[in-house]
């Protein structure tokens, strides 16, 4: 059976991030499912919550495993909620795990210094948005620049996400995880904080650091990014012909 890749966006944005990935794997005949969290994308009106979080995930990943086994891909806050996922004491039908920018422990103060950052461009005119557009501007090239905000900035939703993120014990969930793991950061990423101990936790965990990138390493480095993409789905489809062949 193909394999099927599922993709989870990071705070603010929505399914439209991942529109560089989801063109790539059309061309290679993979299924590329996205999703939009409570609060972001065509969600935006509702309340984000853990629980719906988590449930939205566990919906796309169980449709999707009824047509082969599942790559999870997750960005960001949706990097960290697909690994506490994954790391579930129940695990669910995931044959691989992408992490990027996400191997950073959310809590206590680099937390709260992040959420006031965050309030304090949720408080300038417009909420800030001619900042993020500068930076994107800056940062991304023209052909991946819109998709961050094409489905809107979920502003409203955010600090009620950065404070759900809190409770989540990540270290335990990647202590349980038995499946391929790949932890994708950009070398400028913020919250490379704890890669080696997120990848040190998870037998056979790959940690790969893109040179010269940021944060936004799936829109700055697409074609870097997608080639772990690729990797990821080699060593799945290798894996489950090996199970075939048992």
């Amino acid at each position: 059976m193909p394999v099927q890749v599922v993709l989870v966006h990071g705070i603010r944005t929505s399914a439209t991030m991942w529109r560089a990935q989801v063109a790539h794997l059309e061309r290679r005949g993979v299924a590329a499912h996205t999703i939009d969290l409570p609060g972001h994308g065509t969600r935006m009106a509702e309340t984000f919550t853990l629980e719906g979080a988590f449930s939205a995930i566990d919906a796309a990943v169980r449709s999707a495993a009824a047509a082969g086994p599942v790559l999870l891909v997750g960005h960001s806050m949706g990097g960290l909620l697909a690994t506490e996922y994954v790391g579930a004491e129940d695990p669910p039908p995931v044959a691989g795990l992408v992490a990027v920018s996400s191997t950073s422990i959310p809590r206590g103060l680099g937390l709260r210094a992040y959420r006031t950052l965050m309030g304090g461009f949720n408080a300038l005119p417009g909420r800030g948005v001619v900042f993020t557009k500068a930076m994107l501007r800056a940062t991304l090239p023209d052909e991946t620049r819109r998709d961050f905000g094409a489905g809107g900035y979920a502003f409203g939703a955010q600090d009620a996400a950065l404070r759900s993120l809190s409770v989540l014990d990540l270290m335990a969930a990647l202590r349980r995880i038995r499946v391929p793991v790949w932890f994708v950061n950009g070398q400028w990423d913020q919250l490379r904080l704890h890669e080696r101990r997120f990848a040190a936790a998870v037998p056979g965990a790959e940690l790969i650091v893109v040179p010269r990138t940021t944060h936004l390493v799936t829109a700055m480095r697409p074609d870097v990014f997608n080639a772990v993409l690729d990797l990821a789905i080699a060593v799945i489809e290798s894996r489950e012909r090996r199970e075939d062949a048992r």
